[in-house]
């Protein structure tokens, strides 16, 4: 069944972080400068990485806590913000297999879709020499609303010209599993990010150890 429907997939749709780049501990640091700064404690890395896949906003309110306060949230938001604009690329790095998946895999219309804020997202994508396989980049700022909502996703489909069942969203969280079933799309996992993913509530179509199987798969698939 899911052999069938890859042989229709027309347009890619990528997650980033956890799925095309290790960006994890750039993350992490940027968290806990932040909670340092606001007086607070770091916490542990598996702690911070939980919340990664949300959006800043959203990361940095829960790392803060339920007690914190709307003010402080936003004093830490734009403190997380610089640090990691700054820190962006100290030890962030692409995924083995995805710069050579994605030089086979230009042949589709590629895009990204992540809740990480635009501008970040472009620039770790230019730095890594990532950005020329992408028709479009979009971030967690860019729509109304954030993944796991298909609005960005349905979006970049009909700028790809490509129907939802035509799409694969590939990602390495079930809020990126969510986003495709939302938008009516195929949906690829990762099984090497850092995303939360409960695989019986939220299981993929595809699990992939690297992204040079998903050539595989499509190609022997009618591509």
């Amino acid at each position: 069944m899911v052999t069938a429907k890859l042989s229709s997939v027309r347009a890619l749709i990528f997650d980033l972080d956890g799925t095309l780049i290790d960006s994890k501990q750039d993350l992490i640091r940027s968290v806990n400068a932040m909670l340092v700064e606001m007086g607070r404690e770091a916490l542990h890395e598996d702690t911070v990485s939980s919340y990664i896949g949300h959006g800043a906003p959203w990361l940095v309110a829960r790392a803060l806590g339920n007690g914190a306060k709307e003010e402080e949230c936003e004093r830490a938001l734009r403190f997380f913000l610089a640090h990691y604009d700054e820190h962006k690329l100290d030890s962030t790095r692409a995924y083995p297999g995805v710069p050579e998946g994605l030089e086979v895999l230009r042949e589709f219309p590629m895009a990204v879709l992540t809740n990480k804020p635009v501008r970040v997202s472009r620039r770790i994508l230019e730095g890594l020499g990532l950005a020329k396989y992408f028709r479009a980049v979009y971030g967690g700022n860019s729509f109304e609303t954030k993944k796991p909502d298909p609005l960005g996703a349905k979006k970049i489909l009909e700028e790809l010209d490509a129907a939802p069942a035509q799409g694969l969203m590939v990602g390495d969280s079930e809020v990126d599993v969510q986003t495709a079933r939302n938008a009516g799309t195929l949906a690829a996992a990762v099984n090497y990010g850092f995303g939360t993913h409960d695989r019986t509530a939220y299981p993929a179509d595809i699990y992939l150890d690297r992204l040079t199987e998903l050539v595989h798969l499509l190609r022997d698939n009618g591509r």
